[in-house]
């Protein structure tokens, strides 16, 4: 059976929309606290079955800090990976996408989200990785010419595959793009109808384990730059109303991300317990030593590489349409 996780809500509503009318019937009190920065004291985020914000979640201490400025959090999920959680967002279930791919994060974008950026996040080592079973004859970028590969649609796994058939000169139109997400790709995986897998950690290496399979290109170590970076979103008119929220929940995950980078041992045995995956899997992780740097939205250097990025996948049709990141920046 497989160990991911499907989303936990499906379909989502759209918002209702603000109409400037007469002063009858306005709302003075709501004016007043958007002058503070903020008109809601609650705060709905999203989370997964592995990274920062599952910790947060677990830990706890993330919501205790958040309290300090009467803040109240709510989890929603688990979400089996980005595209859903920004689906939460644009709907108006969720307040925050869970801290996954920019690649996504544009595409729903382009495709019209009100969504803006409100921080960056950079996790080091990379370990996202292309992986075939051990049987499969497939042991190199090459041998996929003919074979079919599992990715998720703009996002980690499609641009991983992209980078590895141009890296090692292999036409695209060669192999067989088959864009599943995580719930389905592990059992497809496992049965033989993909004979490839592009995924992120925790799933890659629980499935390297269970399913006896290997690297065929791993991003930290085959990947000459990184393209793909991790994001948080919320709306364009959330953020305007809530800036001081906002810039609290960013600093919240700041400390979060701080303590794991400083506290690995102990991260990894509380992702362990939500992933259920094996000691062996969390040993692996402990060894990473993974650690996590905030980049803020005024950040003009980190900007520029984001948008390299993302010139770099419009120019190879993962994203259908160029997009200028600087237009999608909270202002907080």
């Amino acid at each position: 059976m497989s160990k991911f996780a499907n989303p936990s809500r499906r379909g989502f509503l759209g918002g209702a929309a603000f109409g400037i009318g007469a002063l009858a019937g306005f709302d003075l009190s709501q004016t007043a606290e958007a002058a503070t920065g903020r008109v809601t004291d609650t705060v709905r985020l999203t989370w997964g079955l592995s990274g920062l914000n599952l910790i947060a979640k677990e830990r706890g201490q993330f919501e205790k800090l958040l309290a300090k400025d009467g803040i109240k959090v709510e989890w929603l999920g688990p979400f089996p990976n980005h595209a859903p959680t920004l689906h939460a967002v644009t709907g108006g279930s969720a307040d925050f996408s869970f801290g996954g791919s920019t690649t996504p994060a544009l595409a729903a974008i382009i495709a019209g989200s009100p969504l803006v950026f409100t921080q960056f996040v950079v996790y080091e080592p990379r370990t996202t990785a292309i992986i075939a079973k051990d049987d499969s004859g497939i042991n190199r970028i090459e041998d996929l010419v003919g074979k079919s590969v599992a990715v998720n649609r703009s996002g980690l796994g499609e641009f991983l595959l992209v980078a590895a058939l141009e890296k090692h000169k292999v036409d695209r139109s060669a192999v067989k793009f088959v864009y599943l997400n995580p719930p389905d790709a592990a059992p497809a995986l496992a049965s033989g109808k993909v004979d490839a897998w592009s995924m992120w950690s925790p799933g890659v290496d629980i499935a390297r384990l269970e399913y006896k399979a290997h690297d065929i290109f791993l991003e930290g170590r085959d990947l000459d730059f990184q393209i793909d970076y991790t994001s948080y979103l919320t709306t364009r008119k959330f953020a305007t109303e809530n800036p001081a929220l906002v810039r609290a929940v960013n600093d919240a995950f700041r400390s979060e991300g701080k303590w794991i980078s400083e506290n690995s041992n102990d991260a990894e045995y509380i992702a362990q317990k939500a992933g259920k995956y094996s000691d062996q899997v969390r040993d692996q992780f402990i060894a990473l030593n993974r650690t996590y740097r905030y980049f803020p939205v005024k950040d003009e250097k980190f900007l520029s590489e984001l948008q390299k990025a993302a010139d770099w996948l419009v120019a190879r049709k993962v994203l259908p349409e160029p997009v200028k990141v600087s237009d999608y920046l909270a202002h907080i």
